[in-house]
């Protein structure tokens, strides 16, 4: 957000207006980071180095037919300049650009003026043109003075060049009291007074025009007062629409905003210095001298401001004449009811709408106004009259405006305040230090907080309602301490640097290690959105529990995710479009679903490999990532997590799966990994073998805190590998093999794993084939080949017979 530092000082006492890096850093200190302080001038360059001068003499320059020789008196000195424009003359008053001076054209780049000669005569500055120094666009000759200028007098000084200096404040979306001049202003003085123990007040403009309320010559209606929970509007005639003053100009070409006319001028100043947003709309254009606030129906056409139209949604409230909508209300105006150059009278709306009601509509309309902005944070309703007196006074003023009548107010008894209970034997306590009550007291006062009661352990404060973000015990503490000021705690004398004594680490330390774990193998991290394209729904079929939104923001974030295959196969199409050669992915995020009448959401790490498995370098050759490379990254985890004994697996049955395994954590769902479907694959765009691994992350978690974990001694003794290939029905699943093959094998079977699965061509139908390793170890011994083909042959016979399988 912009704030004008002159336009800040208006509502400073005298003492409190510090130059604009002082104040900078006050603001910080309180919470209203500043990003940046930028100086802004009226004319580029100030028009620095730029004096008035008269031409004493004036001749052809005789080596140039187009060039003239002049002297220049500058008031201290008189220097020759050679002018090439045809209207100089002697006794001329000018614009002199003086040597060491820099000139900023209207178009064009800047440059310096140096001493130099011209064709063989001197020339020590440049008379100028006013497209020369920014001050008009004409370049037929040079700027002609009138007489009554003072020679040597500034530039600046002449054309009362005013700057200014545009402070950036990075305002954080909790701050709805500093959308405004006003507001920060506000916490400006309330730290000042607490540093300097002092009791000044914010300087406020009090209204002139002093409204009367009623005999309004617009009758209005407010149908929906739960969207609209005060609208107040008043008539002002005989307007003169114009450029506004010089003065209201340069306060909105600080903070970036374009000057249109006297009306809108003063409804952006009212916005922006008081928090107010205001709409002006012309009197003659409001059929029926009526307005009404209400809905209107689906797909109502109404045409904006940016002469777009647009599909109402029954939801979207409107600001209506007895005939037809006039403006979306809180957001933006129509275009057959705004201020023109014609318009002679208007109907000033100054309105509290409902902040939610605002912000759907901004977004079903994709808009992003300075009013939606103000509206859908929270305004002060209290305001809504103030705003109208000073925004009255200012046409008045600006516009040559007349009042017609009284003001309406639909809601004047609108509740303004609310109460928060404080403890402050809590805040001290939080804070670290024993700040005294009465210092407490007086930094609420300066934020216009009041201590209704005083209790012996609570105090009943009463707080303002422009500040909505102050509801809880722990907002008022940090009231109080962001003015207190974070920098004036002391450190303590004595810390403590010994860890507390934790049996398990938190769900914050097992992500980190497994994140370092991926990392360290090669993976990126990623991170991408819980929202996903609605298209991906029809991947589940029956099973489809996911979250779709009421007002997605676009089709391709019409849901929230329910798998986190969603955001990968977007990552990994993004990155194949690219070019990407390896995509190895992992990232941490949320499904979410519906869990019968209600909603849950439950915590994930998925893991992506396509493409390569490895980059290509001179000492190795690239190969594409495959099952055992997947395999290995989960097996990695679940060794780190100390419970790859404790999970089950079974023939994966994912939706997504061509092949793959599921792996059961005390009969609940842990892992799913395998290939993705080419189906799913084509579907989504995606033109590559892609490998997935979705992992509960709370079920991880809970299973590796819940894991006894064995520490022993490293195998001493060489282990040995037997590969087995068998031709089974599609009915068998691996969790069955490997149960077999355990209850069979002795102690010296240390793993079974499967490393290959095959279904399609040169294959019976119904039948696939797997691919299993048995790893054999002996803890105090080298086993020998006949000991292993023994255990090898049980396992064999056993699988056979059970399984009716045959060996490939």
């Amino acid at each position: 957000m912009k704030i004008s530092y002159n336009w800040l000082l208006d509502f400073l006492p005298n003492d409190y207006k510090r130059s604009p890096q002082e104040l900078a850093e006050i603001l910080t200190d309180t919470g209203l980071e500043v990003e940046g302080v930028e100086e802004i001038e009226s004319i580029p360059g100030g028009l620095k180095g730029i004096v008035i001068g008269e031409v004493l003499t004036c001749a052809k320059h005789t080596g140039a037919d187009k060039l003239n020789c002049t002297t220049v008196n500058l008031g201290n000195e008189i220097v020759p300049i050679v002018c090439g424009a045809p209207n100089v003359a002697a006794g001329q008053k000018v614009l002199v650009a003086t040597v060491g001076s820099t000139v900023h054209p209207t178009d064009g780049d800047p440059f310096k003026i140096k001493k130099a000669k011209i064709r063989g005569e001197v020339s020590q500055g440049m008379i100028c043109a006013e497209d020369e120094l920014s001050l008009g666009k004409s370049h037929d000759g040079i700027m002609v003075l009138p007489q009554e200028a003072t020679v040597g007098q500034s530039a600046a000084e002449y054309f009362n060049i005013t700057s200014d200096f545009t402070i950036e404040i990075g305002l954080t979306p909790n701050r709805t009291d500093a959308m405004s001049h006003i507001g920060v202003a506000r916490d400006i003085v309330a730290a000042l007074n607490h540093k300097e123990n002092k009791t000044e007040k914010l300087v406020e403009n009090h209204a002139k025009s002093n409204l009367s309320a009623g005999n309004c010559p617009v009758k209005i209606s407010v149908e929906n007062e739960e969207k609209c929970p005060r609208y107040a509007g008043v008539v002002i005639k005989n307007l003169k629409i114009a450029e506004s003053p010089d003065w209201l100009k340069a306060r909105l070409t600080t903070i970036g905003l374009k000057p249109i006319n006297n009306v809108v001028d003063v409804t952006n100043y009212i916005c922006h210095g008081f928090g107010h947003p205001m709409h002006a709309f012309d009197l003659n254009k409001v059929d029926g001298k009526e307005v009404l606030v209400k809905t209107l129906p689906s797909k109502t056409v109404f045409t904006s401001l940016d002469e777009v139209k647009r599909e109402l949604h029954e939801e979207d409230l409107m600001i209506c004449s007895a005939t037809k909508p006039m403006c979306i209300a809180g957001v933006f105006g129509g275009i057959e009811s705004g201020v023109s150059n014609e318009t002679t009278a208007i109907f000033l709306e100054s309105a509290y709408f409902n902040p939610v009601s605002v912000r759907k509509t901004a977004k079903r309309q994709a808009l992003n106004t300075d009013a939606s902005f103000r509206y859908e944070r929270g305004i002060d309703p209290a305001a809504t009259i103030n705003a109208l007196n000073q925004a009255v006074d200012l046409l008045v003023e600006v516009c040559s405006g007349e009042i017609e009548g009284g003001y309406f107010d639909s809601n004047p008894a609108i509740l303004t305040k609310h109460e928060v209970e404080f403890s402050p034997a809590q805040f001290n306590t939080m804070a670290g230090i024993e700040i005294p009550e009465s210092t407490c007291i007086k930094i609420l006062a300066d934020l216009d907080i009041t201590v209704l009661e005083k209790g012996e352990e609570l105090w009943k404060l009463e707080v303002p309602a422009y500040r909505a973000d102050v509801t809880r015990h722990a907002d008022i503490c940090e009231e109080i301490l962001r003015i207190f000021g974070f920098n004036n705690i002391p450190i303590p004398k004595k810390i403590s640097l010994s860890p507390g004594k934790k049996s398990r680490p938190d769900k914050h330390s097992v992500r980190e290690m497994l994140s370092q774990l991926l990392s360290a193998k090669g993976l990126s991290e990623g991170m991408s959105n819980g929202l996903s394209n609605a298209k991906y729904r029809e991947f589940l079929g029956e099973k489809d529990n996911s979250i779709a939104l009421l007002n997605p923001l676009s089709a391709d974030l019409g849901i929230l995710r329910s798998s986190m295959l969603f955001s990968a196969l977007d990552t990994v199409r993004h990155n194949l479009k690219f070019n990407a050669e390896k995509i190895a992915v992992y990232e941490f995020g949320k499904n979410y679903f519906k869990a019968g009448d209600s909603f849950a959401e439950s915590e994930q790490l998925s893991i992506i490999l396509a493409g390569n498995a490895n980059d290509e370098g001179w000492n190795q050759n690239t190969e594409k990532a495959d099952w055992q490379h997947i395999k290995a990254l989960v097996y990695a985890i679940l060794e780190r997590c100390g419970i790859a004994k404790a999970v089950k697996n079974q023939e994966g049955k994912a939706y997504w799966m061509e092949y793959g395994l599921d792996m059961k954590f005390k009969k609940q769902n842990l892992i799913s990994w395998g290939k993705v479907s080419s189906e799913i694959a084509k579907k989504a765009d995606v033109k590559a073998n892609m490998y997935f691994v979705e992992i509960n992350f709370d079920l991880l978690f809970d299973a590796f805190t819940k894991s006894k974990m064995k520490i022993s001694e490293l195998p001493k003794y060489p282990g040995m590998r037997r590969d087995l290939s068998l031709l089974l029905d599609q009915s068998v699943n691996y969790d069955a093999l490997e149960s077999a093959g355990k209850k069979v094998a002795s102690q010296l079977l240390k793993r079974i794993s499967l490393f290959d699965v095959y279904e399609g061509k040169n294959l019976e139908k119904g039948k696939k084939s797997y691919a299993l390793s048995f790893e054999f170890r002996a803890e105090d011994k080298t086993l020998t080949d006949a000991e292993v083909d023994k255990e090898m042959n049980k396992i064999t016979d056993t699988l056979l017979s059970e399984f009716n399988a045959s060996l490939r």
